[in-house]
């Protein structure tokens, strides 16, 4: 079994789940695209991943601002509305029949090309749109025992040749972190910046704790999560400093706790980070107090 931040129990109802795409469904095993998209050509595409409770999108705005920007980055002019992108996810659920410990991903590729190139200016179609959601609850073995990091040596990207805060179709770098951190043994990779820095991981955001304050990466060489954004915000509302900035595997490793966070699986608290324990060997007392509020912020988003 993956064991991970995106470790999900099994559910067979998602070897028949509906896929839609370009505004039709087909059955899991009938989903195709053509050899030409762009995204398959060259990963010229951006996209979001966002979990459904109660029916409800949790934190959907937030997730199509992003959506919107990453867009606008790239050049990709949408074809559809915020609001007819929500309908057509609704569409989704409600063909599957959904509502409860659900996975979106909504794709948005620039089209399909005339000859595999980079040029988009070869784009023949409009872009093409995909919204794949699955049945995911996860498993609390992660959540419970803790993830181990390993320091990868691929390091996050300058912004002046691909934006870290891009949530493009390209993810090659965050793969060769993930496979190195796998044949190191460990669980997930922690990634460094351009300076050494520590950035994030290869698909989450990090913290850690020092005393009663939260440290996390100044956000100019990672993906800036939601549910990184909202772990910052309770601490504001709730009194909890919380540092943007830089610092080093130093730090780190005399850490008294450290957790990561991600859309999936929230608050993931991690026990070794290059074969050197970190806390206790579990969720420490802040990782559980910010886990619960982060879970109080979820519960108003379901109201």
């Amino acid at each position: 079994m993956v064991k991970g931040t995106h470790q999900a129990l099994h559910d067979a109802r998602n070897e028949t789940v509906k896929i839609f795409i370009n505004g039709e469904f087909f059955v899991r095993e009938e989903a195709k695209i053509s050899v030409f998209d762009s995204g398959y050509l060259v990963g010229d595409g951006v996209w979001e991943a966002f979990r459904v409770h109660g029916g409800k999108l949790l934190f959907i705005d937030q997730h199509l601002d992003r959506l919107w920007q990453s867009a606008k980055v790239i050049g990709i002019k949408l074809p559809f509305s915020r609001e007819e992108l929500i309908k057509n996810i609704h569409n989704t659920l409600e063909v599957n029949g959904m509502k409860d410990h659900v996975h979106v991903r909504a794709m948005i590729t620039r089209g399909i090309k005339k000859t595999p190139s980079q040029d988009p200016r070869l784009t023949i179609s409009g872009p093409n749109l995909v919204i794949i959601a699955e049945y995911k609850e996860a498993d609390g073995e992660s959540k419970n025992q803790g993830i181990s990091l390993f320091t990868s040596a691929i390091r996050r990207g300058s912004p002046d040749y691909l934006d870290p805060r891009l949530n493009c179709h390209s993810k090659l770098h965050e793969v060769q972190a993930l496979i190195q951190a796998i044949e190191a043994g460990a669980d997930e990779a922690l990634m460094l910046d351009i300076n050494g820095f520590v950035s994030t991981c290869n698909a989450t955001n990090f913290f850690m704790v020092k005393g009663d304050e939260v440290w996390t990466s100044t956000g100019a060489y990672c993906m800036n999560g939601i549910t990184r954004g909202n772990v910052i915000k309770v601490c504001a509302q709730n009194g909890i400093v919380c540092h943007q900035k830089n610092f080093s595997l130093f730090d780190v490793y005399g850490a008294d706790e450290a957790f990561v966070t991600g859309t999936f699986g929230g608050l993931t608290p991690v026990v070794k980070i290059d074969g050197k324990p970190i806390g206790n060997g579990g969720s420490g007392p802040v990782t559980t107090s910010l886990r619960q509020l982060y879970e109080g912020l979820v519960a108003q988003q379901l109201k």
